[in-house]
């Protein structure tokens, strides 16, 4: 087991590649060492955005705390997945210290990026040295003009990797305008959503809210589409396939997907990877989920004729799935939308008011709940708790009233470290 210092045990890491394969002795840890411990419910978690290993672990030791307390007769075990995902560490985190970098970007007075960020994108896109390079001092000019901004739209376009093909969300077809879109455009209208959030979202030039601002933004949204991407992969090729694994090896353990943000993509696409006939997730839990809040629909309200990427996969919970979702993740309440489909029109637009204006077509998960899935149960976190929880089906659940603090640009999208969503974790399992 991974991490004497884990405020739970026993606990196991389980650590994926880009493509999805697995860490071979952590995979056989778990393999050999769960039924020995007479885990009956295992809890597998896994992180959003973070830099790196000990930010991964510092959120699950934080989480799992509460839960022996809260389920002091369950028989836990305890799995933290690790995947290489990025933040820009400028992003706060409610009561997690501060880095001294983050202290630094946030005094600066441009939003350009930190060494800390720096090697982050350097290992999120590799071989893009010379074009990070231009970007990050493009971030520092802020050249005059249109020009440069088209340019730096050019440059943003490079990072990806040429083959695109990763799972969306929703069957439809095309890349996000932060792509194929005008990059001057993208640029002033991420500009005006980070001068909505506050004087901590973004600069001001003459009075008007800086495009520079909004540069930055664009490279942060393109980063997140590759880890949106990865999450899906290492999802449905590496989790899903190992639960199966899992399945064989211990029969008797009854598993309980939590995901945060992209995390919570991740879990939920380990659905697909998940072998036909194994029945042991008893439970998902999504945490802020950054991903389509149409991935489950059987069909799309703006296009009958398509379905969302996980059409009917809740089916394979042999419990419910259950969508945490607040209005106050700018995160994914203004930025989601903007990056998912920029309108095209001049109109400005301030916070929740983005998704207002663009239209339910590019809600996330974590924003406003699952939508289009028939029968799904809509609760307040008070209610959650209170013994309302359905047994099984879709539950959509409003935890604004603990999910709510966080400053700019992300709001309180990282807001989850409460003892009222482990038990809303233990709830959805039937734990203790």
């Amino acid at each position: 087991m991974a991490d004497p210092g884990m405020s739970v045990t026993p606990y196991w890491e389980l650590t994926f590649d880009a493509d999805g394969d697995v860490d071979g002795p952590e995979r056989d840890r778990l393999l050999a060492q769960v039924t020995d411990h007479g885990v009956r419910d295992l809890i597998v978690f896994a992180h959003g955005w973070n830099n790196d290993r000990s930010g991964a672990t510092a959120l699950y030791r934080r989480f799992f705390a509460p839960v022996p307390k809260l389920a002091p007769r369950a028989r836990l075990g305890y799995v933290g997945v690790i995947w290489p995902s990025m933040r820009f560490s400028d992003e706060p985190i409610p009561d997690f210290p501060k880095s001294v970098a983050a202290a630094e970007a946030q005094a600066a007075p441009r939003p350009a990026l930190d060494k800390d960020t720096r090697r982050a994108l350097l290992e999120t896109f590799p071989g893009r040295v010379t074009v990070l390079d231009r970007l990050v001092g493009m971030l520092d000019e802020r050249p005059d003009g249109t020009e440069g901004l088209a340019e730096f739209g050019r440059l943003v376009r490079l990072l990806p990797d040429v083959d695109r093909q990763g799972v969306a969300d929703t069957d439809e077809p095309g890349e996000p305008a932060v792509f194929d879109g005008d990059p001057v455009t993208a640029c002033e209208q991420f500009a005006e959503a980070l001068a909505a959030l506050g004087p901590a979202g973004g600069a001001a030039r003459f009075g008007l809210p800086d495009p520079w601002d909004g540069a930055k933004e664009l490279l942060r949204q393109v980063t997140y589409y590759q880890m949106k991407r990865r999450a899906g992969t290492v999802g449905e090729h590496g989790l899903g396939p190992l639960l199966g694994r899992l399945a064989g090896a211990a029969p008797g353990v009854r598993v309980h997907l939590v995901g945060h943000s992209f995390g919570g993509r991740l879990v939920a696409f380990a659905l697909r990877g998940l072998p036909g006939d194994v029945r042991a997730v008893k439970s998902l839990t999504l945490l802020q989920g950054a991903f389509s809040h149409y991935a489950f629909a059987a069909r799309l309200p703006h296009a009958p004729d398509r379905s969302g990427a996980l059409k009917d996969r809740h089916r394979r919970i042999d419990g419910p799935l259950v969508c945490c979702y607040s209005h106050f993740d700018a995160a994914l309440g203004t930025f989601y939308p903007l990056a998912s489909r920029l309108a095209g029109d001049d109109r400005a637009c301030a916070g929740n008011e983005i998704a207002a204006v663009l239209g339910p077509r590019w809600g996330a998960m974590g924003h406003d709940g699952m939508q289009a899935v028939p029968d799904t149960a809509r609760l307040d976190l008070a209610a959650a708790l209170g013994g309302a929880l359905p047994a099984s089906g879709c539950v959509n659940v409003d935890a604004a009233a603990v999910v709510r603090h966080g400053g700019a640009p992300t709001g309180a999208h990282s807001d989850i470290v409460h003892p009222e969503l482990a038990r809303v974790v233990l709830a959805a399992g039937h734990i203790g």
